[in-house]
Parts: structure tokens; sequence; C-alpha cells
């Protein structure tokens, strides 16, 4: 309720008092000891994250996974925060940039990614010396639990306030609360673009700072030179992983026309070999979709490609099976700005389209709203460096022979336009968790 998230707010600003005094290495080592404790309990907590969330049980233990190794990565960057002192043009004086904690850190985590995403931005939040206040999704509360459970056993045993590391389980009444609230010195998002751009107002509004990670609609661009042996299963393990439910899914796959058929005839056949199932068996690929109201948006978005001059060769209907399963989906012959291809759908569909030239193609990765991932596949040494260069792919994660999917927690991750802007995790997005004081 609103006056458990009062008295929680409370706490966590009392606890920040404690914590941002204690020296960063030391909260480094405590931090350690965060990614220790969940290493311990690897498999039971992916199993979790499969359980209420619906991913395949190795997908739940690499989320983990990921936590630990940004664990890891907090440590290190705890001996290393620093600010360069500069040359004063007054003689006898010295000129520094001094970095310190925001203060307290909101972060607001979506369902597909319910440990991660929180273990991304509270490792580094930490070591610079905030406290966190979490809210996860309401549909996966007892991962939220769970998680929070760890870290406060070892804050206590380190006799640090457990309130560090603040939860609050809650709906929309919460997080907009939090938006609001002047107390959080730095409101992260992780959601929809609707939501976000909701968040961000409310934030704005009250001069607070904000850090989106908001939709992908991301392509994947396959040129005439291209290893079809790559293409073929990373096509595949970029639009049907996590069921389409990643913010890096591939939605958009442009072929060139000299291999269209020839690619989405591997591709259809790849389709059918997809192991469905329970995602606690350890031969389930790809599990059910999160909720009912996703089964209704796959179902309207099929149709949706159907009514635009789409056809769909493979998949396209509900699995008659208990659960929210569908089939995994891929569409053709639209156009490259049919509505429904500029649309994120948060389900496993996939549009494949046809291309001539390397500048049409390029502008048509770039001319959706959102910014964030995207794939070449080719040989062609010169055209790679264009794709990462000024007038290349206009996303925060630009990949070459390798799907749009996953992430390495070493390089910052977050994309541009409608994604937010914002960037998580490695390279020097700890910038974001601390202000800096010339």
């Amino acid at each position: 309720s609103l006056e458990d998230y009062e008295e929680t707010v409370k706490k966590a600003k009392e606890a920040w008092k404690v914590w941002a005094d204690i020296p960063a290495p030391k909260r480094g080592e405590i931090v350690r000891q965060i990614g220790d404790a969940l290493r311990q309990k690897i498999k039971v907590l992916g199993s979790l994250v499969s359980l209420e969330m619906g991913k395949i049980f190795v997908e739940g233990v690499g989320e983990v996974q990921e936590y630990v190794d940004v664990c890891d990565y907090a440590v290190g960057l705890s001996r290393m925060i620093g600010g360069p002192i500069l040359p004063s043009e007054r003689p006898g004086h010295a000129l520094i940039e001094q970095w310190n904690p925001v203060g307290l850190v909101g972060i607001i985590t979506a369902f597909n990614f319910p440990v991660a995403v929180y273990g991304w931005n509270s490792a580094i939040a930490m070591i610079c010396g905030n406290a966190c206040l979490w809210k996860g999704a309401p549909t996966t509360s007892l991962v939220s639990v769970a998680v929070t459970k760890i870290i406060a056993k070892v804050l206590e045993d380190n006799k640090v306030p457990g309130a560090v590391c603040s939860l609050v389980c809650g709906g929309a009444d919460i997080g907009m609360a939090m938006a609001r609230d002047e107390r959080m010195d730095l409101l992260s998002f992780t959601g929809s673009t609707k939501v976000g751009k909701q968040v961000a107002l409310m934030v704005q509004e009250r001069f607070g700072r904000s850090l989106l990670e908001l939709g992908g609609n991301n392509a994947i661009i396959v040129f005439e030179d291209a290893d079809l042996n790559l293409v073929i299963p990373s096509a595949l393990f970029a639009a049907v992983g996590t069921a389409g439910q990643r913010c890096t899914t591939a939605r958009r796959l442009f072929l060139h026309e000299s291999i269209h058929d020839e690619v989405v005839t591997k591709l259809a056949k790849a389709y059918a070999q997809v192991r469905i199932g329970d995602p606690w068996d350890s031969d389930t690929l790809y599990g059910p979709l999160h909720t009912k109201e996703a089964v209704k948006m796959f179902l309207d978005a099929v149709e949706q490609a159907k009514q635009q001059g789409g056809s769909v060769v493979y998949g396209g209907k509900v699995i008659n099976r208990p659960g929210n399963y569908v089939e995994p989906t891929i569409v053709t012959g639209l156009p490259h700005n049919a509505p429904i291809v500029h649309t994120e759908t948060f389900a496993p569909i996939l549009y494949v389209l046809k291309f001539k030239e390397e500048e049409e193609v390029f502008a048509w990765n770039n001319e959706v709203k959102q910014g964030l991932s995207s794939s070449i596949f080719t040989k062609d040494l010169g055209r790679i460096f264009r794709w990462l260069g000024p007038k290349g792919s206009d996303c925060g994660i630009v990949n070459v022979n390798i799907p749009t999917s996953g992430a390495e927690i070493g390089g910052a991750f977050g994309g541009e336009k409608h994604t937010g802007g914002g960037r998580e995790s490695g390279s020097d997005s700890w910038k974001l968790y601390m202000r800096r004081s010339t």
C-alpha cells in the first residue's frame, strides 16, 4: 500500500546515511558477498524465475548469472571511480572533479528479466554509495522477494541496515508515487515505451533524473555474401528466445532479394524443430508467453499483419495445451513501412522483408521509432565499418554476424530514440548513479 511505501522510503533514506559513510572498496566487498550468496542459490532462483515468468530453466539460471557477473564487475569498479585533478589557472589553487552518490535510486523492473535488470542497476548503484528502492513487476513478486531476502541477509551479516536494498511490491499506483517522489534521486525504469513516456514526464516535472530502458524493434539484415550457417540459428535464437519477450528480440529480418526465398525455407524448417514444452524440462527451448493478455496481443498482431498484406509462412496460432502457448511465427510479404512492422508486439512474430541496396536497408533499420539493438550478416569489411559508422545503425547496440539479443555486462546496455537513451551495466554507466561536483 502507499502507507507501506511511505515507511519504506523513510527507512531507505535513513539506511543511506550509514551506507554513504562506508568506503567504496568496502561497499564493493559487500556487493561481492551478494554475488556469492546468489551463486549459492543460482539453481533454485533460476527455477523460481522459470516458474513465475515462464522462461526456460537455463535462461532463468542465466539471468541470475548476469547479476552474479555484474557483482564481480562492480567490485573492481569500487576501487576505480574517480574524477580528474585539472590544472587550475589560478596560482595556489586545485581544480578537482569529485563524484558523489545521488542518494536513493528507485528501480522499476519488468516481468521479462525479473532478476538481471535489478542486478545491473543495484550492484553499480550500491558501490557508488546509493541506497536502492526496488519495485519489481507485480506478476513476478516471488522473485523480487527471494532476491531481496538473499541480499538482506548479506547486508545484516555485515552490520549494515537491510533497508539499503528496500523492496516494494505493488502496482501502477506505487510506480507513479515513485516517479513523483522528490526523494527518489534517480529513477531507473524498464518497461514499455508507452509507460516509460509517462514516467519520464512525471520525473521531469520535478526536475528529477531518470534512466529509461524501453522498447525495441530490432532488425537483422542479411546480405547476399552472408554465411547462412550463421544466419539461420542466429535469427531463430533472436526471434524465438524467451518466446519473443526480450527487448532485444529480433522482430524484423531484412533479406537481400537474391537469398530471400532460400533463407525463408531454411528458417521455417528450423522453426519446425523448436522443442516447445514445460520450461522446467531440460529438452524445452521455447516456453509459454507470460500472460493471457500477451496471447491476445499476439493474435491481434497476426491478424493485422494479414490485413496489411502479409502471409504467415509458419505458425500464427495458439497451441492447444494448458498455459499461454503460441506458435513461433514467420510473416513474409509486408512492405518495410507497414504499420504492424513498425509496432513492437512483445511476442514471437518475425516479419521477413526484402531489400536490394545497402543504403536503403540501413535507412529501413533506422526508420522505426525505437533504437535498441541491430545486426548485420556480411563478410564485406567496408560495409561492416559503414554499419558501425555515423550513417550506419542508429541503435545503442550494433552487432556484426551475431544475433540482436544478448548483451555483455562489460558494455553499456541501452538504446536511442523511443528506447529512452538510458545506459545500464558496464563502461561508464556508473556516472548515471552519481553527481559531479567541480
